[in-house]
């Protein structure tokens, strides 16, 4: 049974529906399994060292793999990327074991998923797990980036997906 939200929670999250964001697949891989979530609570820190921060509903079945496993990839979806984000966001049928048989997945070169083609990917280590009402803070200190520069993005805003074409 979910609790009724209080006004200023409906109030909060119909504010945080005109925060655009970007879209984000994080993925793991390790002793507790390959797993992955859509994200678009996640930003740079800091480059000294480089990190950046991501929350993940505790709720989430993924969450306990990404806090065990402590190898995370954050892959910044290109804007025509939404069928991995609806994927991840259990928004299909796909089911969990089959979420990764897409071929634009590279499963071993990294040591967890990397989607190929993806605006940027970000592979690091959890350094420190904060956690605060219904989400974890995973600080992730960054190894490995991949970019591709000529491909767009993926933005939520007002609860819908929305491509941003590249200007160059």
């Amino acid at each position: 049974m979910t609790a009724e939200l209080n006004p200023t929670q409906r109030q909060f999250r119909a504010a945080m529906a005109n925060l655009s964001a970007g879209v984000n697949v994080v993925t793991t891989e390790g002793e507790s399994g390959r797993a992955g979530t859509t994200v678009t609570a996640a930003c740079s820190v800091t480059d000294s060292p480089p990190t950046m921060a991501v929350c993940i509903n505790k709720s989430a079945s993924a969450h306990d793999a990404f806090v065990t496993n402590n190898t995370i990839a954050i892959n910044v979806l290109a804007h025509e990327q939404e069928d991995v984000a609806l994927v991840f966001a259990n928004a299909t049928d796909t089911p969990r074991e089959k979420r990764f048989d897409d071929a634009r997945w590279d499963l071993t070169t990294y040591g967890v998923p990397v989607l190929a083609g993806a605006a940027a990917s970000l592979v690091g280590r959890i350094g420190t797990v904060s956690t605060h009402g219904t989400h974890s803070v995973l600080f992730v200190e960054i190894d490995q980036v991949v970019t591709t520069p000529e491909v767009g993005g993926l933005v939520y805003f007002q609860r819908k997906f929305h491509g941003v074409n590249n200007p160059a």
